[in-house]
């Protein structure tokens, strides 16, 4: 686990990266202080597109992405916890196309919490690393079918699924 000096240096470093996404970095970092929301409101498309589902699927999709990756981007959840927002390459929410699926993309704007800090209404499930790292539009793409499809045989009377025997004692 990190020490106290190297987590600053990482919320630093991503208060800078979610920062360089805003047209003025500087008032971006102003509004966080000063905002007592503890948010900002920054573009999406720059730096990075969001990807929203509903919270029904998407914490299913992030179980199935933590098994299956180890470079996720960050998530956040809102209102409640009834959506997510996927942080994916720019230019992902022009091409997306799911249903109950929302895209974040140019011309649109997300409200983001400072990382670190407890916002209302909005929090980081998967806070920035300051490195960058976003999530891969195709890995989140197979996490959500998987996700589905494992919700879709959970929902469905009668059906089992086949497991090994416990061995005898």
């Amino acid at each position: 686990m990190n020490g106290g000096a190297g987590n600053d240096e990482g919320k630093r470093s991503a208060v800078e990266w979610l920062a360089s996404a805003a047209p003025d970095p500087g008032t971006c970092r102003w509004e966080w202080e000063r905002n007592p929301l503890g948010v900002a409101l920054l573009p999406a498309g720059r730096v990075w597109d969001v990807l929203v589902l509903p919270s029904g699927l998407g914490y299913p999709t992030l179980d199935v992405l933590g098994r299956c990756t180890d470079r996720l981007g960050p998530v956040l959840a809102d209102f409640g916890d009834s959506r997510m927002g996927f942080f994916v390459p720019p230019g992902t929410a022009a091409g997306w196309l799911a249903t109950g699926v929302r895209g974040a993309g140019l011309g649109s704007w997300v409200v983001v919490p400072y990382p670190g800090r407890h916002a209302s209404g909005v929090r980081w499930v998967v806070p920035p690393d300051g490195t960058g790292t976003l999530t891969d539009p195709a890995t989140l793409e197979l996490a959500m079918h998987e996700a589905a499809a494992n919700l879709a045989g959970a929902d469905r009377p009668g059906d089992f699924r086949v497991r090994e025997a416990d061995p005898p004692e």
